[in-house]
């Protein structure tokens, strides 16, 4: 019996596979490759010797329901090293009614300030409280997010640099056992992508934990962005280079994988509308080599889940067309069968193995990612939110709306 034509199924089978080799081997070669032929050495850095130099900052901490962690995110924030007179630390408090005022006003360090404000979402607390703060530099962190003692001075050196607009920190979750072992591997991979831009010019965004921007280029936020994405590519926005420093270091938990899928939906429907927002970033004859690597890292990326989809569709109606396909499928069974063990093995001794949570962890990523996407498209908008954390998730609040002129789909 003559084989019938399968154009379709070959065409989606492989820009499926080219996409997976683009995202994950091209792309990070030729960011290393741009990173190695046009280094780009930052000029100056301030010395630590010379306190006088050093220009001053604000310390700015939103929080919402935070009592379980604040005190020892104030503990660990009065004990970071900066030059004396030069910091000021301020808690914007969204609207908490947990005790977390009260434990803010009670510390006794004058460089704490409080500032209480009604439940706004984190967008609107920063909006309001960033004029109401004095430092030259901003920095942002988390309450859950402890710093190194050394972190704002690694953070901060690179601003003697006038071309310098911004600067990210490394971010290390910190887990009981092998939990979070798929999120930890992720970053660990994200981390060397951050390196090889970085080196040639920019990287794509900071994570919210911790990063720094000159106070000049902060611009009101809109709802439902990224903040720290959104802040910190405004200096990308002003032709400054947005710096990442992998010896300024926070440590955090990682959320449970009910609390992480919550935080990974959010952040793509909220991600990818703040690429929305700016995308003027995507202007190569404007931004450069960081238009395509914006694509590639923040769209592309994040929108993976739809060739693994493809691939697992097409590659057993190819079966029958040799051997590769054949590989391909039994290979995506193993694969997903992994993946249902890591989730069924969540909480358990044997679910800690890598080979069964770096599976697990891949697929939630990209079913998140999906779930992002169809929510940017239908204009399911997350305004305010709580925080996930080690196990205690709470439910989302989110805004639905149609879409308009500021709220499309990518």
């Amino acid at each position: 019996m003559k084989k019938q034509p399968l154009w379709l199924a070959w065409w989606l089978f492989w820009l499926s596979v080219a996409s997976f080799v683009y995202v994950y081997a091209l792309f990070p070669a030729l960011t290393l490759l741009f990173g190695w032929l046009f280094p780009k050495p930052v000029r100056h850095k301030y010395d630590e010797a010379n306190e006088a130099d050093w220009p001053s900052l604000t310390l700015l901490i939103a929080a919402y329901n935070e009592a379980e962690v604040i005190q020892a995110k104030l503990e660990n924030s009065v004990g970071l090293r900066y030059p004396a007179g030069k910091i000021e630390i301020v808690v914007a408090s969204d609207g908490s009614e947990d005790g977390t005022n009260e434990i803010v006003a009670a510390f006794a360090d004058e460089r704490v300030r409080l500032l209480a404000l009604p439940r706004l979402g984190k967008n609107q607390v920063l909006n309001t409280a960033v004029p109401q703060t004095h430092g030259d530099i901003l920095v942002m962190t988390d309450a859950d997010s402890m710093m190194a003692e050394d972190a704002l001075i690694h953070l901060v050196a690179p601003f003697a640099d006038p071309s310098i607009g911004g600067t990210a920190g490394d971010y290390h979750y910190v887990a009981a056992g092998n939990k979070g072992t798929g999120e930890r591997t992720y970053w660990d991979f994200d981390r060397l992508i951050k390196e090889m831009q970085s080196q040639s010019g920019n990287v794509i965004g900071a994570t919210g934990q911790i990063y720094a921007v000159r106070r000049e280029l902060f611009s009101p936020v809109p709802p439902s962005v990224t903040d720290d994405a959104y802040i910190s590519r405004s200096a990308i926005a002003n032709h400054q280079r947005l710096l990442f420093v992998p010896t300024a270091v926070a440590t955090g938990p990682v959320a449970d994988s009910a609390g992480e899928y919550r935080r990974k939906v959010r952040i793509t429907t909220r991600g990818l509308n703040t690429v929305w927002q700016q995308r003027y970033l995507l202007n190569p004859f404007t931004y450069g080599a960081y238009a395509w690597q914006l694509f590639s890292h923040k769209v592309l990326r994040r929108l993976m889940g739809i060739p693994l989809f493809l691939l697992a569709l097409t590659a057993p109606l190819l079966w029958s067309r040799g051997w590769l396909y054949k590989l391909a499928t039994i290979g995506q069974v193993a694969f997903h069968s992994l993946a249902l063990l890591g989730f069924l093995g969540q909480g358990k001794t044997w679910g800690r193995k890598k080979v069964i949570t770096l599976p697990f962890h891949f697929n939630m990523i990209y079913v998140a990612a999906l779930q992002g996407a169809f929510n940017l498209v239908r204009g399911r908008r997350f305004d305010v939110w709580q925080a996930e954390r080690g196990g205690s998730a709470t439910p989302d609040t989110a805004v639905h709306q149609p879409n308009s002129s500021t709220q499309e789909a990518v």
